[in-house]
């Protein structure tokens, strides 16, 4: 307390001076309009400023939430989308209810990313709890990430396209020629698409979606453009290297798509195989 009182002492000359100096520029600020309206347009721009940076800082750390919002709501207009059945379905879309259709879309999350061996798996933090079944497609806002393997009350396993026993229908999207999508294991950038046949008319770059004949995947998923072409000597037909939309070393948020119709399909072309 006595180094305050000296020190106002010691300063009271510039003290007083200070304080005369407040109480005359508050007066003018008072008195003079235009002074006065200086003054808070100066306090607005530092407040607002500061206020900017506040909200920058709320907005970062509740990016984890807004991720998990937009997911949700990415979730539901895929839903929409994979079930429109004709162009006036858009027009209707505000005025009308959503029928259910055949596909169900869930959000997810990869926990786990294998992309260096032979045969890639991912992990996923959902499970049969999420209603997650072996079988469903996994796909994200890029194309297609592989196919459900395993399940558990809350997690599950799929078979990435990256893994060399993976086999997915697909299709040349300008001329809907089709193939088997596989992986070779040899680039974690390019699948191959093979048994194209030669009268497609191909060339680098076309786009490569899934096809029609999938159970698993809604037709015309994104998955890559072709790279390179070979013909293959042996079946005369087409092998397309394709480059895929995904890096699939960097994954996040993802959505698993179930084909409510599946089951009947795979039953009706049981019966028809047993009878051929």
């Amino acid at each position: 307390m006595q180094q305050i009182i000296n020190f106002m002492i010691k300063n009271s000359i510039r003290l007083l001076f200070l304080l005369f100096l407040g109480i005359s520029l508050g007066l003018t600020i008072q008195s003079h309009l235009y002074h006065k309206s200086r003054v808070i347009s100066s306090a607005n721009v530092i407040s607002g400023s500061v206020y900017e940076k506040i909200n920058l800082l709320n907005e970062y750390m509740n990016l984890k939430h807004e991720n998990e919002i937009l997911s949700e709501e990415n979730a539901i207009l895929k839903n929409i989308l994979y079930n429109i059945k004709d162009s006036t379905f858009i027009e209707n879309i505000y005025s009308k209810p959503i029928e259910e259709g055949n596909f169900n879309v869930i959000k997810s999350k990869i926990i786990n990313n294998s992309f260096s061996s032979k045969e890639n798996y991912l992990t996923l933090n959902s499970g049969t709890n999420d209603g997650i079944k072996p079988f469903m497609g996994v796909i994200n806002s890029k194309g297609i990430i592989g196919i459900i393997d395993y399940t558990s009350p809350k997690y599950a396993t799929v078979i990435s396209v990256l893994n060399t026993k993976s086999e997915i229908n697909a299709k040349i999207k300008k001329s809907n020629h089709f193939g088997t999508l596989t992986w070779n294991g040899k680039n974690a950038g390019l699948v191959q698409l093979i048994d194209v046949p030669r009268l497609a008319t191909v060339k680098k770059g076309d786009t490569i979606v899934t096809g029609a004949q999938s159970s698993i995947f809604p037709e015309n998923i994104l998955i890559g453009t072709i790279d390179k072409i070979y013909v293959d000597n042996k079946t005369n037909y087409f092998t397309l290297d394709v480059k895929l939309f995904n890096d699939m070393t960097s994954i996040g948020h993802v959505y698993i798509i179930e084909n409510r119709d599946r089951k009947e399909i795979i039953q009706l072309e049981a019966e028809l195989k047993n009878e051929q």
